[in-house]
């Protein structure tokens, strides 16, 4: 399994909002689609920051609530750390766990092609973990059929 193969599964759309935009409206988009990010994009569809449900709270606890009416270029994370999609699945969680976040952008040639999770990651890695478990146990029964 690869990166492309994850996006195939769920998909490759990317929920995005402009930099302008203010907190209250980032709450509002990741609480109406049940998300914990949002990429930040500029006006050419560029990538320029993403924003997670972490950096607003932040933002709550250092401002209070006057922070939900301040535009998202001053919270977002404008360091985004993306993979490609040709990327190895170990990498990339490699370098989601030693930055200590969750999600990422996935590049294909530059263009955004979709976001992955370390859940979507963990997923992947247990349905293989569970395939090689059902291989060996498999071999293990074809073995045990032939001492007989």
């Amino acid at each position: 399994m690869s990166l492309k193969s994850i996006l195939a599964a769920k998909g490759d759309e990317v929920i995005s909002i402009v930099p302008t935009a203010d907190l209250a409206a980032a709450a509002e988009l990741l609480t109406k689609r049940g998300i914990g990010v949002l990429v930040v994009r500029d006006a050419d569809g560029g990538l320029v920051g993403i924003l997670s449900e972490r950096d607003i709270v932040r933002a709550m606890s250092e401002n209070g609530i006057a922070a939900m009416q301040s535009p998202i270029s001053q919270v977002m994370t404008k360091d985004v750390s993306t993979c490609e999609v040709n990327d190895s699945i170990s990498s990339v969680m490699e370098r989601m766990r030693k930055g200590k976040f969750r999600h990422m952008p996935v590049l294909d040639n530059g263009r955004l092609a979709g976001m992955v999770s370390i859940r979507d990651l963990l997923k992947l890695h247990l349905e293989t973990i569970r395939e090689h478990i059902h291989q060996i146990e498999a071999s293990f029964a074809e073995f045990e059929l032939m001492r007989l």
